[in-house]
């Protein structure tokens, strides 16, 4: 696909978020806003998508660190075929297999995660797994960085680095932004790139927001024993000024006049790049 194509995807996985987040009037959209071109790259490029849909034992896994922006997992994981888009509808609500926090209820979804700090070891174990059954398969995990704060992330870091796993590969939606405000006042983790690089890790950084850095970045030649951290660059609330680089949209619902801006201005952009 051509990068224009996946980011109009990813635009319009926006727009599916900004729907599920009004109908249920639940859901962190500021999280799931900046994660949307990371997720695209992988389910659309990256991945075996087939090959996750039968449960081949060779597929590829993927674990979403950062449960709480499930709402944007959903919406890729609809869009490629795991279940009927119509299940959107009942995000949140009573007795839904859609829980803000995604669960193995979900088609294409490995592990229950959302208690964060818990994505990385989750994800350490499927690798050393795979890796015992000399299986080709990558696991991905994707997290959040106010989620490295928890001590239970340097305690798999060294675990993937000692075990010599190079088909697992980590992605940091590194925004800046936690509940609490700057993830550097709430809980200093720079320099993310010289910590796990202290930890065996290689290290790439790319913009979040280009899908050609991200998958250069997470198909870098590698060496067969290291896993691989990618840092991607992203802007909370990433699609609108009106969400941009606030905390306060953590977990918000718009009202009625800024979900008709966000919606505007998630249009414009997908025009334009249908133009360009």
């Amino acid at each position: 696909m051509q990068t224009n194509e996946l980011k109009t995807i990813a635009m319009e996985r926006r727009l599916d978020v900004l729907e599920v987040v009004m109908r249920s009037k639940s859901g962190h959209i500021g999280g799931a806003m900046s994660g949307l071109d990371i997720l695209v790259s992988l389910y659309y490029v990256i991945m075996d998508v087939e090959k996750i849909k039968r449960q081949d034992p060779d597929r590829d896994r993927f674990v979403m660190s950062k449960g709480h922006c499930g709402d944007s997992l959903y919406t890729v994981l609809a869009d490629c075929g795991f279940f009927a888009k119509e299940l959107l509808e009942t995000y949140a609500a009573f007795d839904t297999i859609l829980a803000e926090h995604p669960t193995k209820k979900v088609p294409g979804v490995e592990m229950a995660t959302g208690a964060l700090g818990h994505g990385l070891p989750l994800a350490v174990g499927m690798a050393i797994a795979c890796k015992n059954d000399a299986s080709p398969a990558n696991v991905y995990v994707f997290m959040g960085d106010g989620e490295q704060a928890e001590g239970s992330n340097w305690e798999a870091a060294m675990a993937a680095s000692k075990y010599g796993l190079g088909n697992l590969t980590a992605v940091i939606d590194r925004n800046y932004l936690q509940i609490s405000g700057s993830t550097e006042e709430v809980m200093p983790i720079d320099n993310l790139a010289a910590k796990y690089s202290a930890f065996g890790w290689q290290v790439k950084e790319c913009d979040g927001h280009e899908p050609a850095e991200i998958i250069e970045a997470i198909s870098a030649e590698r060496l067969a024993d290291q896993p691989l951290l990618v840092i991607a660059r992203t802007t909370k609330g990433y699609g609108s000024a009106v969400m941009a680089n606030k905390a306060s949209w953590h977990h918000k619902t718009p009202s009625q006049e800024e979900y008709k801006q966000i919606k505007a201005d998630l249009q414009e952009q997908i025009r334009g790049l249908r133009h360009d």
